[in-house]
């Protein structure tokens, strides 16, 4: 499985990098993503520096606009920080929940360098 050019151009102009924007200000935005099992998060960008948590025990599969496909076991409280991303060096991606349960993850973007 890979990323279509098709899905690759879509995900370049989709923002929404969780199912639920939970709240934004100048500075951030805080994301909640959930994935019932066989659910896709469909490919978007990410392009600010920002980190995610997952809540929930889990797997999935991350397909990348550069070709990689990339299996991922998940434990609750796992935590991934991409602290040097801009619109030149953003990625797009999706997820796919390959597990039996649901994925739960709070994401956090941050919408200025400084942060």
């Amino acid at each position: 499985m890979t990323l279509s050019a098709k899905h690759i151009a879509t995900g370049r102009n989709n923002p929404n990098i969780g199912t639920q924007m939970v709240l934004e200000t100048n500075t951030m935005r805080v994301w909640h993503m959930r994935l019932a099992p066989g659910e896709t998060m469909p490919a978007h960008r990410h392009y600010h520096p920002y980190f995610w948590s997952v809540v929930t025990d889990g797997c999935a599969i991350a397909e990348y606009d550069d070709g990689r496909t990339t299996p991922i076991s998940y434990q609750a409280g796992d935590t991934q920080y991409f602290s040097d991303l801009s619109a030149e060096n953003g990625f797009v991606h999706n997820l796919i929940n390959t597990g039996k349960t649901e994925l739960i993850f709070v994401t956090v973007e941050f919408l200025t360098k400084e942060a």
